[in-house]
């Protein structure tokens, strides 16, 4: 067995005693995510006017269609889970999306 896997199976070893209720050296953090936030097609216009960018670019930014950046600011469809965080992302700060330009 290489250093690699006996690394690996300690751990899982270290795993199963926790889920067992068996001492071991498991350090468990819990991390509360809110859900993202929604955007209206007001919001998302707003937002998009604020980033100073086009609906093509907006569309690129997120990795997708820009008819989909259309229907969120005309009202016929509402932006989804990943879509809505990478949203509020660019809300919180606007600079983020200069690392996704490159």
């Amino acid at each position: 067995m290489s250093k690699d896997e006996s690394y690996i199976m300690q751990n899982l070893a270290e795993v199963e005693a926790y889920f067992k209720g068996e001492p071991n050296n498991v350090e468990v953090h819990t991390v509360t995510i809110d859900v993202p936030p929604r955007f209206d097609a007001k919001t998302v216009k707003q937002l998009r006017k604020r980033l100073d960018v086009t609906q093509n670019t907006m569309a690129h930014l997120l990795g997708i269609s820009p008819r989909t950046v259309e229907a969120w600011e005309i009202g016929r469809a509402e932006p989804n889970g990943s879509s809505r965080r990478l949203l509020e992302l660019f809300q919180k700060d606007p600079k983020i999306i200069e690392l996704l330009r490159d």
